[in-house]
């Protein structure tokens, strides 16, 4: 799909609300409001937003996270970020969290409509399932943000619940080291606050998710929808409202009413193409660069190829951290302390690393339940499902070309969903299947079950003699 004119396209009904299924429509509607009666969007954004600011992704084949963590000793490749295996060694999500960790990327120009929309007073609220702060860091104001799956603003320790101070865990995160709670009768492990496997939404989110249903203008921005209960937030609009999809391809049910708008393509070309027909552009460009500056401006604007480059490299230094992390782990024997400080001895015969590599016991990132389930990470997000290629040059009067880095995301398998699951959207807990992850490419290591395969067959031999 290239970066093509807005398009509506299935329902040929006329629109309730707008004049035309058109971008410039939406535009035109969100200016008939007045100063003291402005329109109010709801923004829903992905890890899409992100992906210029060369932030990791998650999903990618061959080039992501998961996809290179599955080749180590992990339960699976998103054992990382579950709740039960970081209890058990929290050292690899630290090794991760250095790289990821707020304060070593920019802000991106879809960031920046986010904070124009603020400027304009037209932004009611920004539900982001995104953990890179970002939102924050370019002026959108705390009050205005929903981090649907958390973020690493703050941390406390899993179970006291005590807050821990910002500064000592920016020093831990940078060290790669693990923090511990300072309260000397407890001494949990701690983590930042954001959703894990096995974990429950934040109160945060379900406090505010009334606010789609009250929106003027829905804008769905860089995200597969693929993860409840985030998934069913734009379906909460009601019937009249526009619904405009920033997005590299169609995802849920955008595209199906009669206000539905669909701008096929990145989100930094999206919003681009959105401030022009507002008359904002030059202001737009002016905000991204006061914040983020010329040469990081210039930087995000680079070759998709050289921006792949990027990518990969950041992302086999993540993996070549974590391995680095269970090879010590492994080294440190099964009964005695981990790199944690703690004994990886467990008596509840779950998954443990030992010199044998990982036991092969219940899948831990399995969700729990509908009140203990927790988001894929690729959607809470450093980035979604992004896959880097070469992305179109745009050459627009005045502003440069922009080379942007091609996004694609991965949609949810609909045949995922067990005969458990609810039939109606949850809006307190998320709930999603591995068929989605295995999708995506994602696969468990072999390697402990060959290792369990090969003892076997020294015992046979044994019993043998």
């Amino acid at each position: 799909m290239g970066q093509g004119e807005s398009a509506f396209l299935d329902d040929p009904e006329t629109p309730l609300t707008l004049t035309e299924k058109t971008l410039p429509a939406v535009a035109a509607y969100v200016k008939s409001g007045s100063n003291h009666n402005p329109k109010q969007i709801v923004v829903l954004a992905g890890a899409g937003i992100s992906t210029s600011a060369g932030i990791p992704d998650f999903r990618s084949p061959g080039t992501g996270i998961y996809s290179q963590l599955a080749r180590l000793n992990l339960p699976d490749a998103e054992a990382v970020f579950d709740i039960d295996f970081f209890r058990e060694n929290p050292l690899p999500f630290y090794c991760l969290a250095r790289e990821l960790y707020p304060g070593k990327f920019y802000p991106t120009v879809s960031h920046a409509f986010l904070a124009l929309l603020t400027k304009k007073g037209v932004l009611l609220k920004v539900f982001t399932q995104n953990i890179d702060c970002l939102e924050r860091r370019v002026g959108v104001p705390s009050e205005k943000i929903v981090e649907a799956h958390g973020s690493f603003a703050t941390q406390r320790c899993i179970d006291c619940k005590k807050e821990f101070p910002d500064r000592e865990m920016k020093l831990h995160v940078a060290d790669a080291t693990v923090p511990y709670c300072k309260d000397p009768h407890c001494g949990g492990i701690v983590k930042p606050d954001i959703v894990f496997f096995g974990e429950a939404m934040p109160t945060l989110f379900r406090d505010n998710c009334q606010y789609p249903a009250t929106a003027d203008v829905i804008l769905v921005m860089g995200t597969s929808l693929s993860v409840a209960p985030f998934s069913a937030t734009p379906d909460m609009a009601p019937g009249g409202t526009p619904r405009v999809l920033i997005n590299k391809e169609r995802v849920g049910s955008l595209g199906h009413r009669t206000d539905d708008v669909l701008v096929l393509g990145t989100c930094d070309d999206g919003v681009r193409k959105f401030a022009d027909e507002l008359g904002w552009r030059d202001e737009l460009e002016a905000l991204w660069r006061g914040v983020v500056g010329d040469e990081e401006a210039e930087r995000q604007l680079v070759s998709a190829a050289e921006q792949k480059k990027k990518l990969e490299d950041e992302v086999n230094l993540l993996t070549e951290r974590v391995e680095s992390a269970l090879k010590l782990d492994d080294q440190s024997g099964q009964d005695g302390p981990g790199q944690d400080g703690r004994s990886q001895n467990n008596s509840s015969g779950e998954n443990k690393v030992t010199d044998a590599g990982v036991g092969k016991g219940p899948p831990v990132a399995a969700a729990k339940d509908e009140d203990a389930a927790m988001p894929k990470q690729s959607d809470v997000a450093v980035s979604d499902a992004v896959a880097v290629a070469d992305a179109d040059a745009v050459a627009d009067a005045g502003h440069g070309a922009d080379e942007q880095v091609k996004s694609i995301e991965s949609s949810a398998n609909p045949a995922a969903d067990k005969a458990d699951a609810p039939k109606t959207p949850c809006l307190d807990t998320h709930k999603e299947t591995r068929e989605a992850a295995q999708e995506t490419g994602i696969t468990e290591s072999v390697e402990p079950e060959a290792v369990q395969e090969e003892a076997a067959e020294k015992d046979n031999t044994t019993e043998t003699k």
